[in-house]
């Protein structure tokens, strides 16, 4: 059944619309893809916000034209081509298409479309390489974190080991019971100069025996 104009008209407005919605959009080959495929396929890329659309290649260089993109490598829409437009996630598309072509080797990304830039296979390839935001955040707090962490491990170890050394000080001192009486050590006594020799006074000379004279004889 042939298209009409009008529903050329309609494909090609959705086509625009989404592609200046999306953060990315991603070529897909899907030669030999069976329509029912295709449609599981999409209802997959619908649950994570992501729309799978089949267009003719001049629809799509009309729309990348009008959005922006006005050279569009043949490269890139060779043979039957698949878009898939990613409305949250610059890398949400390239990884889906990735994948999906683990379960249908059909598929294969051939390009894209992001900020302004037309990506070639090789850069598609990679963004679909990039690990999810929610693990690229994760990976963001733990680079964060670690310095602060290995600062801690490095305190909290200064500190077990002092504590430990303490520990050990403690064990190696003897307790009441078993340490030997160790005498006060006294301070040095200080002994005083001795005194300067007092002189003794000389002794008193003896007093002279009283004499008594004799009483005078009568003659």
């Amino acid at each position: 059944m042939a298209v009409t104009k009008q529903r050329k008209q309609e494909i090609l407005q959705e086509l625009i619309d989404l592609f200046k919605e999306s953060k990315s959009v991603v070529a897909t080959k899907f030669t030999g893809t069976s329509v029912n495929d295709i449609n599981d396929l999409r209802g997959v890329m619908f649950g994570k916000n992501i729309r799978l659309k089949v267009a003719k290649k001049t629809l799509i260089h009309l729309a990348a034209k009008e959005a922006g993109y006005p050279e569009v490598p043949d490269s890139i829409l060779e043979g039957p081509i698949a878009l898939a437009f990613s409305l949250d996630d610059e890398i949400a598309a390239a990884k889906a298409i990735k994948d999906a072509s683990k379960d249908f080797d059909t598929l294969g990304l051939m390009g894209g479309f992001m900020d302004g830039k037309v990506l070639s296979k090789a850069d598609i390839t990679q963004l679909a390489d990039i690990p999810p935001y929610e693990v690229l955040i994760a990976q963001f707090l733990r680079a964060i974190k670690a310095p602060i962490s290995g600062f801690h491990g490095v305190l909290h170890g200064t500190l077990r080991n002092f504590v430990g050394v303490l520990n050990a000080i403690k064990e190696a001192q003897p307790t009441a019971e078993t340490a030997p009486a160790v005498e006060a050590v006294s301070e040095p006594e200080v002994t005083e100069a001795p005194a300067a020799p007092v002189e003794a006074e000389a002794p008193a000379p003896a007093e002279e025996p009283e004499v008594t004279e004799a009483p005078e004889t009568e003659a």
